[in-house]
């Protein structure tokens, strides 16, 4: 197949494209993810690799702690979800994507076994969408090969085509309210699907803010054996600044004295917490044998690049790509604002998808902002603008509906000011598309306010 026939067939299997091949899609158990590495020899048993989850975070955690090892002269894989512009970007070899040729002669070698699978009657269902991507990425890590991986869990844990690794390291981020209708409707049952991805042995690292989760999560790896490093307890934050929006500070490893300069390249206060994770990883990591030091570890975090994440383009006006697409990102998203455009004029680019928690997302954002357009990601799952209007307009000081993103984000700066800012945000699909758009009109910049 080529790399369009292979993004085309892949897309027809997810949420990302309605098609009638969804009816035979299905998912219950790991069972087909299983069957899929079993006949591809185990791939993912073929590298070493850090495994992440957690509701918020763990993507940024995850583009740390890859260029950590990458700056400790590791040969990385990368497979993160979901990607921004195009598919290749989810799985990535020494922090570039893999090439289009790349991308399609791993799925050809998936699809084969899918087929040969279905057709013997070993598969009572096609994979989805995330299993054939989680498959190829274990089969192009394990033939590169690579030194080692790191994966970030797409959806929960327990049920997640990643959790059949047994990795050198897990870590469990931040834990909230996030696709309920799958991982359970408390911060507990929430909690125990994450915690799923803890291994009999394997030390994991949690950066779990909420007692009730973390009481879960302790509980879980205490019974399998897993030595637990808790940023909040095992390290100390001290001396820390804010550089327009740029945080940093001196972490200290409370038992061993250690003294870690942290200074992430991601603006936001909470990517210190995101720093620190990555570091504790990158020390467990370092202890098992990997040529992981204090020096790579710092530098790691300052080189690091991660889109639409409080990614800014231009000034007078800025404007912030950022993926807001649950409660506790909003509230993040609420305190940057706070911090470094208190009295500035707010013009807020929204859109969502269907089975995101939209009333409060849009309750705590747009009595922030001065306006906000409403807009609609290009996905059959986003909510239309005019839907979005009759259950949110309510909520905000002055709104317009702008169904073209495009069309949204040059009525923005038509109406922003040299000293207002402008923030395209509500789901990553959102910020994904109008990337490309936004960076026509004006180039990244360095993390921050301007």
């Amino acid at each position: 197949m080529t790399y369009d026939e292979a993004v085309r067939y892949l897309l027809a299997l997810g949420k990302e494209l309605a098609s009638p091949q969804q009816a035979r899609v299905q998912k219950f158990d790991l069972e087909n993810i299983r069957k899929l590495a079993r006949h591809l020899g185990e791939p993912q048993n073929r590298f070493p690799s850090a495994h992440i989850a957690g509701t918020n975070g763990k993507g940024s955690t995850a583009a740390m702690l890859d260029q950590i090892l990458r700056e400790a002269g590791l040969a990385t894989g990368l497979y993160t979800s979901p990607h921004l512009e195009r598919i290749n970007e989810r799985i990535a070899l020494g922090g570039r994507p893999v090439s289009d040729a790349e991308f399609a002669r791993s799925f050809t070698v998936v699809r084969d076994i899918i087929e040969h699978l279905l057709a013997s009657g070993e598969l009572a269902a096609h994979p989805t969408y995330f299993e054939c991507l989680t498959a190829m990425a274990f089969e192009i890590f394990a033939r590169q090969p690579v030194e080692i991986a790191v994966l970030e869990v797409g959806m929960g844990g327990r049920l997640d085509a990643t959790n059949i690794v047994v990795p050198e390291v897990s870590v469990i981020t931040q834990i909230d309210f996030d696709h309920e209708d799958y991982l359970g409707h408390s911060i507990e049952q929430i909690a125990g699907e994450k915690a799923a991805i803890i291994k009999p042995a394997v030390p994991v690292v949690l950066a779990v803010g909420r007692p009730r989760a973390r009481t879960v999560i302790e509980r879980r790896a205490a019974e399998l054996g897993a030595p637990v490093i808790e940023i909040d307890r095992d390290f100390h934050l001290e001396n820390v600044k804010d550089s327009d929006g740029r945080y940093s500070a001196v972490a200290i490893h409370v038992e061993s004295g250690e003294r870690f300069q942290l200074a992430p390249a991601l603006a936001g206060r909470y990517q210190l917490r995101n720093a620190l994770s990555a570091l504790a990883a990158a020390r467990l990591l370092a202890r098992r044998g990997f040529p992981v030091n204090a020096e790579a570890i710092e530098r790691g975090l300052a080189r690091v690049r991660w889109a639409a994440r409080l990614e800014r383009f231009g000034d007078r006006p800025p404007i912030y790509l950022d993926g807001t697409h649950n409660p506790a990102g909003a509230r993040e998203l609420v305190d940057f604002w706070d911090a470094h455009f208190n009295g500035r004029r707010i013009l807020l680019v929204y859109g969502a998808m269907r089975d995101k928690a939209v009333d409060e997302i849009t309750g705590l954002l747009f009595p922030r902002a001065d306006l906000v357009l409403l807009t609609a990601p290009r996905q059959s799952r986003a909510i239309s603008a005019q839907a979005l209007a009759s259950m949110t307009g309510h909520l905000a000081r002055g709104f317009e509906v702008i169904p073209d993103p495009e069309q949204a984000v040059k009525r923005a700066l038509d109406m922003a000011g040299p000293n207002d800012v402008v923030f395209i945000t509500g789901s990553l699909y959102l910020a994904g598309g109008l990337r490309s758009f936004v960076e026509s009109l004006c180039r990244p910049t360095s993390p921050g306010p301007a």
